[in-house]
């Protein structure tokens, strides 16, 4: 009789959001100034603006319980349960232009924006 072991094998998970590398090397530019330097960065949405819901970032020292970690180029990111599912698919990118700059959420689940752009619906 031969017994056959089976290993399980490590699953990397998929992020359901994604960071441009334009958007990772600006947060780490950012967090690099902070004193504590932060564990990572907190990406979440939050009720507000004039459709309803508005996109969070900050920085944090650890995770929450209810936070789902990501890693993106070994920069951590926390996201709430909640946040998730309205993140889901969801492309953070950080633009340079000559009237502005700043990170910029495309998100396929929005179906309508405020007229300012801070907000959004789903």
């Amino acid at each position: 009789m031969s017994t056959a072991t089976v290993t399980p094998t490590q699953e990397a998970k998929k992020a359901p959001l994604t960071l441009t590398p334009q958007a990772i090397a600006k947060v780490r530019e950012i967090m690099a100034t902070q004193d504590p330097l932060p564990a990572g960065l907190r990406i979440g949405v939050v009720g507000g603006g004039c459709s309803g819901f508005q996109y969070s970032m900050s920085f944090e020292n650890q995770s929450g319980m209810m936070d789902k970690v990501f890693s993106f180029d070994d920069l951590k990111v926390f996201v709430d349960a909640t946040s998730l599912m309205y993140l889901n698919g969801c492309t953070v990118d950080y633009v340079e232009t000559l009237e502005a700059a700043g990170f910029k959420f495309d998100n396929p689940q929005v179906k309508s924006t405020c007229g300012c752009g801070s907000s959004f619906s789903v």
